[in-house]
């Protein structure tokens, strides 16, 4: 049974995410954000889902479809739009944009361009918490396309052999850009590729918040346990374009608009009317908090300075000793900054590669042969 709490953090969450989506979509138009740009919208329960069933310090790595991450996490919602404008007050002062969100604070290891390029820097990370003896989880998700990607499979070989307590997540919403997956992948159903690795596969409806909550609260305790890694596979659905530029026309409208008949968020509303853990009312006015958010955020955006000329020759390089900055102590002033820290005293308890007999060469004898 979910709880009443639950149900309405969703709920505020995934409608967050969908007005700041939004109103990206619309600085984008005015020429406010820059470059390349890839909304969320239509895929919150997926995000939503899997932070509301995992720990805040939990690490988590995406692709560059990535606004939506670390802002369901705890993230500064005027500090990540400040981020897309390319302004000095955000997370990386303007020099991540879109496709480059970070925020260590709240324990998200960033979006990345690189097409898969997250997946192995999962594994890696997932190799730091358990050489720490932490357990702590690494959550990777990526999109459909990004699964036929070389170090796709390369990763699920390491990280099934050594166990690595990693969550690989596929957000399946069926087009890799403008390509239908099942036009270039022989096995279009990804989670299955995860028995080539002896790793276990599971498949969610990435439209109900609470089946991703539910599925990923399991899995979660099972990585935590120590019984490896494993391969979900989210079906889910983007109602805009693979990124702003994109006019969507390899779909019809019929299609999107009965995809949008299955919209996470109206489906989770109805839910929280029907059982009465809130009404109306409640509701209308988490809409109008959330907004006014996102409204606030657009305007701290706006009246942020651009990054200073003689910043383009700095941060290409950490020098030795040099400290951490923290975004949010330095942009808002904020002396409630819980940064994380990690043992540098411990000893190894897990072989790396356990020395096994080696197994006995297959027969090529045909049956019945002397």
């Amino acid at each position: 049974m979910h709880s009443s709490e639950l149900l309405l953090t969703m709920y505020r969450k995934m409608v967050l995410a969908r007005r700041f989506e939004e109103k990206a979509g619309q600085a984008y138009g005015q020429k406010k954000i820059q470059g390349f740009c890839h909304l969320y919208i239509g895929q919150e329960a997926v995000v939503v889902g899997i932070n509301e069933a995992i720990r805040p310090d939990d690490m988590v790595m995406t692709g560059y479809r990535d606004h939506v991450h670390p802002l369901v996490r705890g993230s500064d919602a005027g500090m990540l739009m400040a981020e897309l404008f390319g302004k000095d007050t955000g997370y990386s002062k303007g020099k991540g944009g879109s496709m480059h969100f970070f925020d260590i604070e709240h324990h998200f290891y960033g979006g990345y361009g690189i097409v898969g390029g997250q997946i192995p820097l999962a594994a890696g990370m997932a190799f730091a918490s358990k050489y720490r003896n932490e357990d702590r989880i690494t959550v990777c998700s990526f999109g459909d396309a990004a699964a036929n990607q070389g170090a796709f499979h390369e990763t699920l070989n390491m990280a099934s052999k050594w166990k690595l307590p990693v969550l690989y997540v596929v957000e399946n919403n069926r087009y890799g850009m403008g390509t239908d997956i099942a036009r270039v992948s022989a096995e279009p159903e990804m989670h299955k590729r995860a028995s080539a690795y002896k790793m276990r596969g599971v498949t969610v409806d990435g439209m109900d918040v609470l089946k991703v909550y539910d599925t990923v609260k399991e899995i979660a305790a099972s990585i935590r346990a120590g019984d490896g890694p494993v391969l979900l596979e989210a079906y889910t659905y983007r109602f805009r374009g693979h990124s702003m530029s994109d006019a969507a026309t390899y779909r019809s409208k019929e299609e999107v608009e009965q995809e949008r008949a299955r919209d996470p968020i109206i489906k989770l509303r109805a839910l929280i009317l029907k059982n009465r853990p809130g009404t109306e009312a409640q509701l209308d006015a988490i809409d109008e908090s959330e907004r006014k958010t996102v409204d606030e955020a657009i305007s701290f955006a706006d009246q942020s300075p651009e990054p200073p000329l003689e910043d383009i020759w700095t941060h290409g390089l950490v020098a030795d000793g040099e400290p951490d900055e923290m975004p949010r102590a330095r942009v808002r002033g904020a002396t409630d900054v819980k940064w994380p820290s990690y043992p540098t005293d411990f000893k190894v308890t897990w072989d790396l590669e356990p020395r096994e007999a080696p197994a006995p060469a297959p027969s090529l004898k045909k049956k019945g042969a002397a």
